[in-house]
């Protein structure tokens, strides 16, 4: 069958998308989610004449298309409406909410409407954990929503309202800063950090010629780059985004990687449910991400680099890239940086489409490239063998703008800061049950009690640390400390009360990694359907004590053959759970012993009936008297 020609005036827009993006196949993802905006989807037209135009595969095109959550290969209505569901939106009412809106559009969860108009389903988190419930309508974010809202959006969406006619409160985000420290109070004028490091240079003459003990056979850098890169290595900076690895370690095999051409990525895929720390750099420190970022060029001399921006935050789009236009405009981007012979660096920005497995680095980088964000094989790593196969530094939002501070006051300065193996402060995104959620910057080596007692925090029993991919702690642990050295932590702290069930919360973990997983490897696509599997058993009063075993066996399973981290960590908080509140498990089970999630029995009454052998477990002394025979 041969797909129907789009009509001559969206072959002319899906043109002048090809051309906005100069062809290119590595530009594939933002193509696609130009040319969706023809059609409101990707007609099989549409992908047959983009993958003309782009002389690539047909089957690559919709591969990568179907690959992300926000690309839709079938209508989903000309509004497509998305309540969050991470765990804390449950808790604050997302559900019944949810219904609301199907109830007054007269709508199926999870359909598309009879004429078209509206879809109303669920998504993973939407980073905006301190003021939900929150929805996505066509992307764009709604927080806090209540009765009243719900109502309200049903009406506009009725009647057909354009969305950029909808009322803008609206689609007020809120800050929610609560507590500021070096980062979140810093007064930095943009330029700044880039003349402290070139100034740097100049006063520390010896930079240079200490870099030729740097590493052997490598050439050594020019005084500038090597006194920032000093100066990085010196405070002891560590990624934000939840490994931790050494920052300057990082910059500097990067610098001494083969080659002529490095890249820098600011990795603002923060997918991790209850994060949401960097929608507020990027809404009010945006500046300093962007200086972070040309910090690590002038150190690595990276001459491009890429902001890639998770799709749940495409909002942020317009006003980053007023920002980015306005330091080229100021000498701050582009070609000699503040008059800096050889110190040529930009920056373009790179919306995701719905992949919470793209805040893996290199399934980020494959996505930068046009690809469907598989995790690739390590190694190689990027440092060595990153965008296009070229070196590249990718760091995290948070990790850059304490990079451009370091630029500016030093790295003896910033280690000073925290503790002897933790430098520096951390940012937390705080949600569930407390009286002030929202943004906290404290030093590290801070305790989790102390946070508790700051946002406001009653009768708590638990605290899910960075995620579900972290580590969720009991009331007897509040004294520990947010560190490396005890609890690393990429940002998130949810908060759950003693009204809160801990079972709940971690099947709700569960159907996150089930629904996550890249289906890449056959591990994790496999084993995290049958962890979703063995918790909702449990959810229905089915289980025992076996399934319990399970959850152990399946991690093992996962941590030795899972293709990336997603597969590793998916077990994490049912282990956790299981440690620190069994009891929630066991008073779920049917029975402490094994019992069978297929009563076979049951489902062969009906047969035994017609056939007139309508006594229970027939079968099986069928079975046994089969068997004997055979011996």
């Amino acid at each position: 069958m041969v797909d129907a020609a789009p009509s001559p005036a969206s072959v002319a827009r899906l043109d002048a998308v090809v051309a906005a993006h100069g062809a290119r196949a590595t530009e594939l993802v933002q193509i696609l989610r130009d040319a969706q905006e023809v059609e409101g989807w990707l007609p099989p037209a549409t992908i047959t004449f983009l993958a003309y135009r782009l002389r690539l595969p047909r089957a690559r095109v919709e591969g990568v298309a179907g690959f992300y959550a926000f690309l839709h290969l079938a209508p989903a209505g000309r509004y497509r409406v998305l309540f969050s569901d991470n765990v804390t939106d449950r808790m604050a009412g997302n559900l019944a909410l949810l219904e609301r809106l199907c109830t007054n559009l007269w709508i199926e969860r999870g359909k598309v409407s009879e004429d078209g108009l509206v879809s109303v389903d669920t998504t993973s988190c939407t980073g905006m954990g301190d003021q939900g419930p929150a929805i996505l309508v066509n992307g764009r974010a709604i927080p806090r929503m209540t009765p009243a809202r719900v109502d309200a959006v049903a009406e506009l969406i009725r009647g057909r309202v354009p969305l950029a006619q909808w009322p803008g409160e609206l689609f007020e985000v809120t800050d929610n800063v609560r507590r500021r420290d070096v980062l979140l109070d810093a007064n930095v004028a943009p330029g700044d950090a880039l003349r402290a490091a070139i100034a740097r240079g100049a006063r520390e003459p010896e930079a240079a010629g200490n870099e030729r003990s740097w590493r052997e056979g490598v050439p050594a850098l020019p005084q500038g780059p090597a006194a920032t890169l000093d100066a990085i290595k010196r405070s002891n900076l560590r990624g934000r985004g939840g490994a931790g690895f050494t920052t300057g370690l990082k910059w500097e095999a990067c610098r001494a990687a083969p080659g002529t051409t490095r890249y820098v990525v600011c990795n603002a895929d923060e997918g991790e449910p209850g994060t949401f720390k960097d929608r507020v750099l990027l809404a009010r420190h945006a500046d300093l991400v962007l200086e972070g970022m040309a910090v690590c060029a002038y150190a690595i001399g990276a001459t491009r680099g890429f902001l890639y921006l998770r799709g749940e935050y495409a909002y942020l789009a317009a006003p980053l890239t007023e920002t980015i236009a306005r330091r080229r405009a100021a000498g701050l981007l582009g070609t000699s940086i503040l008059g800096e012979r050889g110190f040529d660096f930009d920056v373009a920005l790179h919306l995701g489409a719905g992949a919470y497995v793209c805040g893996e680095e290199s399934a980020l980088i494959e996505s930068l490239e046009g690809k469907r964000g598989i995790p690739r094989n390590r190694p190689p790593y990027p440092v060595t063998h990153g965008y296009l196969q070229q070196p590249t530094v990718v760091n995290n939002v948070e990790t850059f703008c304490a990079a451009a501070l370091i630029a500016l006051r030093g790295g003896d300065w910033y280690r000073e800061l925290g503790t002897p193996r933790s430098a520096g402060t951390k940012l937390l995104s705080v949600s569930g049950d407390c009286a002030r959620p929202g943004l906290y910057e404290v030093p590290f080596g801070t305790t989790v009690r102390q946070v508790l007692a700051d946002c406001g925090a009653e009768r708590t029993q638990a605290v899910q640390v960075s995620g579900p991919s972290g580590t969720c702690i009991g009331a007897a642990e509040f004294g520990r400390r947010l560190a490396f050295e005890d609890l690393p932590t990429a940002g998130a702290f949810m908060v759950f009360d003693d009204t809160r069930d801990m079972f709940e919360v971690a099947r709700n973990f569960a159907h996150f990694f089930a629904h996550e997983s890249c289906g890449f490897c056959t591990p994790c696509r496999v084993g995290t359907t049958l962890l979703r599997n063995v918790m909702d058993k449990i959810h229905g009063m089915r289980g025992s004590r076996h399934d319990l075993d399970r959850i152990q066996r399946l991690n093992r399973l996962l941590q030795a053959s899972s293709h990336c981290g997603l597969g590793h960590t998916a077990c994490n908080p049912l282990l956790d759970t299981l440690k620190r509140f069994r009891p929630a498990y066991e008073r779920r089970l049917q029975s402490l012993d094994f019992e069978p999630a297929f009563d076979l029995d049951g489902a062969l009454a009906r047969a035994r009936a017609m056939t007139g052998r309508d006594d229970a477990s027939a079968h099986l002394s069928a079975e046994d008297d089969a068997g004997r025979a055979g011996r």
